[in-house]
């Protein structure tokens, strides 16, 4: 079946142009059978209208209640929907559901972000159960920062998560690296963001007191959007398959010991599959900014009460 262009220009050659069928034909591309037949009849056969569905008029609300709740069951809106007058049944919701959530799947799926040298920093908390000390668990922490653009990685693991330990595992990515990212992004931690409530983030006082002393820009990712800091996502995985594996420690101390060793050795030789290059190869240092002269103090703080002793 022709398309209404190729009908039309068929008849503007034919009547404006005046060309011979044969010529109309050869130029076209189709059987001369088929040409007189649409010059007989120019008209094509009425086009299928599309069935409309009782849920057509809902959409814009159905689309209104998953941006409050992407996750919201089909039972759920269902009942909403009821309430504004919808009197459809449950099954093509959701049949349409299904389709909404899978086109959102694709359309993040392909988005990448590739961010230029020493403009990002990705942050982020990995737990790897508990190391034993004479028969008493400890628990283990591994804090990771990947630079974007290279996907080097800096790795160090403790025994706590407190603000200073923090910040100190910054300090030392930075000096290791040689300079800290325009823009540090992090989930939602306590330490860094204080309250997150849509697209308005508060972050933590003394976390931005440190950002200022570092120069960078703190960033906090959507809450619930773990590909927006995908790439120290993946790298913490890569440390779960590659590193931790079949290793035994004696303490913190050998923890961290054989963690740089291993990334001197294969975490940032390897050839990266999405860069095409080696983690080390393709970090640019004199992207970075430069580190403060005088290093901040961020010892851990311990309170302690004292009694005044008379004379």
């Amino acid at each position: 079946m022709l398309s209404p262009e190729q009908i039309n220009e068929i008849h503007r050659l034919r009547l404006v142009e005046k060309w011979p069928q044969r010529r109309i034909a050869r130029h076209l591309h189709i059987g001369r059978h088929t040409l007189a037949k649409y010059l007989d009849t120019p008209a094509p056969p009425p086009s299928r209208r599309d069935r409309t569905s009782k849920l057509d008029v809902f959409k814009p609300a159905i689309a209104e209640l998953l941006q409050q709740d992407p996750k919201a069951p089909a039972q759920v809106l269902f009942q909403r929907l009821q309430t504004l007058g919808y009197d459809g049944g449950i099954t093509i919701l959701k049949d349409y559901l299904q389709a909404v959530r899978k086109d959102a799947v694709l359309r993040r799926a392909y988005v990448r972000m590739e961010p230029s040298p020493g403009e990002r920093f990705d942050i982020d908390w990995g737990h790897f159960g508990a190391l034993s000390y004479n028969g008493t668990p400890r628990k283990l922490y591994a804090f990771c920062l990947v630079e974007c653009h290279s996907r080097k990685m800096y790795l160090e693991f403790t025994h706590s998560q407190s603000f200073e330990t923090f910040v100190r595992c910054h300090m030392h990515a930075f000096q290791i690296l040689g300079g800290c990212a325009r823009e540090l992004w992090f989930d939602n931690l306590a330490t860094a963001v204080a309250e997150h409530e849509g697209n308005l983030v508060r972050f933590n006082p003394r976390f931005l007191a440190f950002a200022r002393e570092y120069s960078f820009i703190p960033r906090a990712c959507h809450v619930a959007a773990a590909w927006e800091k995908g790439k120290v996502e993946r790298a913490i995985g890569y440390v779960r398959q590659n590193f931790w594996p079949l290793r035994s420690f004696a303490d913190l101390s050998d923890v961290n010991s054989q963690a740089r060793r291993w990334l001197q050795e294969v975490a940032n030789r390897r050839k990266h599959r999405e860069t095409g290059q080696t983690p080390d190869d393709r970090f640019q240092p004199e992207a970075l900014r430069p580190l403060p002269l005088l290093t901040p103090d961020y010892r851990d703080i311990a309170e302690a009460s004292s009694t005044k002793i008379s004379d």
